[in-house]
């Protein structure tokens, strides 16, 4: 009896696990996801929420105003970030996709980091919190 109890214990855990794991965003992502959308609202009191389509979009653009090496996030990400990329310097970057990567998008400083980064390389400016918000919910749900 107290090997069952034993089993089934740990089948409960591991089942709240994948539903977290499917539901799709750990508590760190959804921490970072709702710092973008308080500084979204304070930028514009309209704000209505983060679209994956408005990421999906954003991510696969061209933008001018950045380097011309780099006119968009798959120059060096891919058109599919479920798939690894490549740094100008040849480095293989981590899919995007949260879903290939779920450590991803957990460490507010790294996410920082890289959109300081990557925005201004495309963009040639920072990226707003809107837009880095709909990023986040494009790359989350896939």
């Amino acid at each position: 009896m107290k090997h069952l109890r034993r089993t089934l214990a740990t089948l409960l855990v591991l089942a709240a696990g994948s539903t977290a794991t499917l539901a799709g965003k750990s508590a760190a992502q959804q921490a970072i996801q709702d710092g973008y959308a308080a500084a979204a609202r304070a930028a514009d009191p309209a704000f209505k929420g983060f679209s994956a389509e408005r990421g999906k979009a954003f991510f696969h653009a061209k933008h001018g105003g950045g380097k011309p090496e780099t006119p968009s996030c798959t120059t060096c990400h891919t058109s599919d970030p479920t798939a690894a990329g490549k740094s100008r310097a040849g480095k293989t970057i981590a899919p995007m996709a949260a879903s290939r990567s779920p450590e991803r998008f957990s460490d507010q400083k790294q996410v920082e980091k890289w959109f300081r980064r990557n925005c201004s390389d495309v963009l040639g400016r920072a990226c707003t919190a809107s837009e880095k918000g709909d990023v986040l919910a494009y790359l989350l749900s896939l």
